[in-house]
């Protein structure tokens, strides 16, 4: 990965507090695995942004070895990165999910 595109990367998750590295974007998602991302993040009624890896091939692959997390979608929290679809199910299906935005948004 180029410094440059680490650096736009950074940017990215350091300047939101949720984003989703995604097929598409929140109101049109492309793959299923985003649509359930998106899906659980409405589900919160909270702002969140998106980048559609689809439309940026660097930030497709660059988002990978960012967080050697080998799919798409990725979410970050706070500037962390949290996990995939299957990572957020389970967060949200725990009850972890929503406090861990919640304290994020608060920050």
């Amino acid at each position: 990965m180029t410094p440059e595109l680490k650096a736009r990367i950074d940017e990215l998750v350091k300047s939101n507090k949720v984003i989703v590295f995604m097929k598409g974007s929140k109101l049109m998602p492309q793959c299923g695995f985003s649509n359930n991302a998106v899906q659980i993040l409405n589900s919160f009624g909270v702002p969140y942004e998106t980048v559609d890896v689809l439309a940026d091939p660097d930030i497709r692959q660059g988002i990978k070895e960012y967080s050697n997390w080998p799919t798409i979608p990725q979410v970050y929290i706070n500037g962390e990165f949290v996990g995939g679809s299957d990572v957020l199910v389970e967060l949200y299906q725990q009850g972890e999910l929503q406090p861990m935005i919640e304290v994020a948004l608060a920050s």
